[in-house]
């Protein structure tokens, strides 16, 4: 009898030696975690991150090294997981502005008839080139738009880039103002849609995915569209005259993240999350020449004219009296936003000095 109560009594007492260590050890972790995080949630912490469909483009290519970037700065405790068909191009930016999917590769265009200063690039004869591009964003742009992403829809920037300069894929060649007269194209933004109509084209807005079927069927003599993506997608197949005509040749793209949810991630991984993205944004803006010199390699490999046009030409195009419908129509919608876009639009051109 003697003997059963001892052993009762033994084991009573280490179970609740054991309780007692096991307590301090789960009041500890949570004590580390403090109240945003769990450890457990830390380390299970999935983001979606919704992107354009546009298979062989240099936007592409940048958005897949999103993940395997933000998982090494966090020690896999972040996983970014890319998504391209969850929500459609045009909603993309409202989808992290309103909650919907934490993270895009947004692009600044589709918002340019909206902000007119997310579209600035595509004003004629403004940003002719990466370099100036690039030293644009530096000295101001990129500055108020990383605001502008942060008043307007509740995102906050990591990252920024542009897709190949653009080029015209058409079915005739177009090699002179005159050649533009009637041709039915596929444009992407506000600015270059004001300039083709000015000079007798017919602007045509249209999805990247139904572009190649347009092109056969004649509801498109051609488009414009990244040099890196229109040759991923051969349209010099069935459109095999690719010109430069340098009209908006810079359209950038954006990586955002939800702000909420970016405040939400413990500070030091977002320390590190965005020295990764910075990064990431330097090889986007310095590497982008040698990009464009492979896509037009490959086309000329194939037998495809890479045709550049003369100055003298690209200034018929976008001699004031065409290019200031572009222009006007920016003027116009500052002053509905409230601010002077002829003072800006004239800021810009100081600093690059034009």
């Amino acid at each position: 009898m003697f003997k059963k109560v001892f052993w009762a009594k033994m084991q009573s007492s280490m179970r609740r030696k054991f309780m007692n260590k096991t307590t301090a050890v789960v009041l500890t972790l949570v004590g580390i975690s403090g109240s945003t995080f769990s450890v457990a949630t830390a380390a299970e912490l999935e983001l979606t991150m919704g992107i354009l469909s546009t298979p062989n483009s240099l936007y592409l290519k940048m958005m897949k090294q999103v993940p395997e970037r933000v998982s090494r700065a966090t020690n896999g405790q972040v996983k970014v997981i890319l998504n391209d068909s969850l929500v459609g191009g045009t909603q993309i930016t409202a989808s992290v502005r309103d909650g919907r999917v934490p993270m895009s590769g947004a692009l600044h265009t589709y918002l340019a008839a909206e902000e007119p200063r997310l579209g600035i690039f595509n004003l004629p004869g403004l940003v002719n080139n990466m370099a100036e591009y690039s030293y644009l964003c530096k000295a101001f742009w990129c500055g108020d738009v990383e605001a502008l992403w942060a008043e307007k829809w509740n995102s906050v920037v990591l990252a920024q880039g542009a897709w190949c300069s653009q080029a015209l894929f058409s079915k005739e060649p177009i090699r002179s103002l005159e050649d533009f007269k009637g041709k039915k194209l596929r444009v992407h933004n506000p600015q270059t849609a004001a300039l083709m109509e000015a000079i007798g084209a017919k602007p045509t807005p249209l999805p990247l995915s139904e572009v190649p079927a347009a092109l056969e069927r004649g509801v498109i003599d051609g488009l414009f569209t990244s040099t890196c993506y229109g040759n991923g997608q051969e349209f010099w197949r069935v459109a095999p005259s690719v010109q430069n005509w340098h009209i908006g040749p810079i359209t950038g793209w954006v990586i955002i993240i939800n702000k909420d949810t970016w405040e939400k991630i413990p500070e030091e991984q977002r320390v590190a999350i965005q020295k990764e993205m910075d990064a990431l944004e330097h090889e986007a803006l310095y590497n982008f020449n040698s990009h464009v010199k492979t896509a037009v390699a490959e086309m000329e490999a194939n037998g495809i004219e890479y045709w550049s046009a003369p100055q003298s030409e690209v200034d018929r195009v976008t001699a004031p009296e065409f290019a200031q419908t572009a222009y006007q129509s920016f003027y116009d919608r500052a002053a509905e936003l409230g601010f002077d876009g002829e003072a800006y639009v004239q800021h810009a051109f100081d600093v690059l000095g034009k």
